[in-house]
Parts: structure tokens; sequence; C-alpha cells
């Protein structure tokens, strides 16, 4: 399977203290290269025959697929818990935390001590809600050693030698196989049943172009891959472009302000995609008011980020898209 890409939550121009730069590279670079090092590891286990290949291998990927999975998990959350006033909690949630942890205040002390006891270093620090006591509890995670973030487990094999050393000593391969034996597969299938009910991570909605169609970076490249006829927008703001180096290959970038100018060269027969920068208003915008002409049009989500994310190709941006034309 292949993982695919969140467009990125928050907004970058919103953040008081955090400079859309700063946004950028981290979605770009770390949870980008983050997805691209998963998709690379998971591909390289599928092609391995488990019966063949040296187990320290088989553990090797395996744990490196568990930090880039986790890494990728990790970043999704980050970005999703930036763009609000951190000091107004709502009652419910304050609430729930009072209820856990003594007080907010409390919470908020114990949170950020975790936070600079990392300082220096690496690692997380994460307020997770447990199903099974129904509770939230404040855990710091080294690197991204931990479980799979969100992971609700349905099966486990306890591998420490006190699970299985009276029975079997050392040998742990009988203990495994007398393991496999013995699982309890209806109470598996109940705990699978229980956990497919646990809604996902709710993903972004922008109600407002509820009514316009969406289209994934990850399609999009499939489109151009297999030659699919498409004719891609980059709608970015003129201001934005005066200070960008790039574009996406395929692309050509139009002043989303000048729409009436150049709508007359769009082919009818033909898709349209638009994006601007991270995905939200413009290429939105620009989609709506296409559509609204006849055009099949469908707006890139994510945007130029998120292209630039799954490391697609892009080309270094013409002089006329900053400037304008003489």
């Amino acid at each position: 399977m292949r993982y695919h890409l969140a467009p990125l939550f928050c907004r970058p121009w919103t953040l008081n203290g955090i400079s859309s730069r700063l946004i950028e590279s981290h979605y770009e670079n770390n949870y980008g290269g983050a997805l691209n090092r998963l998709n690379a590891i998971t591909e390289e286990l599928g092609s391995l025959d488990p019966a063949t290949t040296p187990a320290d291998v088989l553990s090797r990927l395996k744990r490196d697929e568990t930090t880039a999975l986790n890494s990728t998990l990790l970043h999704e959350l980050y970005f999703a818990s930036l763009g609000g006033d951190g000091r107004a909690v709502p009652n419910a949630m304050a609430d729930a935390i009072a209820r856990d942890f003594g007080s907010v205040n409390h919470w908020r002390q114990e949170f950020m001590a975790l936070a600079n006891a990392l300082a220096g270093g690496s690692g997380w620090v994460v307020l997770t809600y447990v199903p099974r006591d129904g509770r939230l509890i404040n855990q710091t995670a080294s690197d991204h050693g931990q479980s799979i973030s969100g992971g609700i487990p349905i099966l486990a094999l306890d591998m420490y030698e006190h699970a299985y050393h009276l029975d079997f000593g050392a040998n742990a391969t009988a203990y495994v196989a007398t393991f496999m034996r013995n699982i309890e597969w209806n109470a598996v299938q109940g705990r699978y049943e229980d956990a497919t009910q646990v809604a996902p991570p709710r993903p972004l909605v922008q109600k407002q172009f509820a009514d316009v169609p969406a289209i994934s970076v990850e399609e999009v490249a499939a489109m151009l891959k297999a030659g699919t006829p498409v004719q891609i927008i980059d709608a970015r703001p003129r201001h934005y472009t005066t200070k960008s180096q790039d574009i996406m290959e395929g692309a050509v970038w139009r002043d989303p302000e000048r729409l009436d100018e150049w709508i007359g060269e769009l082919s009818k027969t033909e898709p349209v995609v638009t994006y601007c920068v991270y995905g939200f208003h413009i290429g939105c915008e620009t989609a709506v008011t296409l559509r609204k002409a006849g055009f099949d049009a469908r707006y890139m989500a994510g945007g130029h980020y998120a292209w630039k994310a799954i490391k697609g190709p892009v080309k270094l941006l013409a002089t006329e898209a900053k400037t304008g034309p003489s």
C-alpha cells in the first residue's frame, strides 16, 4: 500500500509568532520527508519474501517503518494542533482536563515540564486519550519509537522472557508456535469490530467550498504520469509569486485577479485543476468561477506545498509570473 499526504491543516498566516516560512519548511521537508521515507520502506518490505529474507533485515525495516509512520502521524497531529488561542480552553475540554489532572493549570505545567525536559534532545510530548480507562494522559515519546499513535491493539504477543521462560526455557521458537495455536480468534474479531467503530481523525472541511470537488496531489501526479490531458493552473496570488522560486511542473501561472483575461485560453474539453499556496481560499474560488463558466474544474487539496511535500517535480518560476507581462 501507499500512504497519502494530508493537506496542511493550519493556516500559516494566522499564527502568532510562528512564520509561514517555518511552517512551509516543516511541512515540506520534515513531514513530507517522513511520508516519502515511509512509502519507500513500505515498498521495499512489499518486495521481500519473508521466507527467504534474513530475519534481521525484516526486523530493521519494520523498525524503520514504525519510526516513519509515527513521524508521519505525529506531524499531522502537530499541524492540526495549531491555529487557535491557546489561552481559551473550551468548557467541555477544561472539565475533562480538570477531571484527569486536577486543573487546567496543573496539566499545563506538567505538559510544559515534559517539553522542557526534552530541550536539546529529541522526542514528542503528547496529550493522549486512553479508551480503556476513559481518561487523558500526558506522554513523552523518545524519537519516534513509541507504539503507533492512535492505534487500538486487538492482538498482542509478549516476547519478554518472563512470558515463556518457565515453560520453554530459551526456546522462544517453540513458545511462539504454541502461542499461535492458542489464539482466540472470536475475541480478536470482536476487538476488530469495536476498533472499526472508532472514527478516524476528522478531515479538513471548508464548508464554503463543500460543493467544489477536490483532487489530491497523488491523483494529479497519476494523471500526469499516465499522460491524461489536464490543464493545471497555478493561481497563487501575484504578491506570493514575486517571492517564490518554483512552480509545479506541468502547470502555468495565471493571476487569479485577472481570470476574465485568461479564461478564454482554456479548453472546455479537458479537465482543469487549480491550486494556490496551501489549498485554501484562492485555488478553491478559482475553481468555483471556472465551474460556473462551464469548465470541469476542481482544486488541488493542499496546494503548492502539498505537491512539493510528495516531491512532485517543480521547475523555475518564469519571470513574467513574478512581475507580470511587460
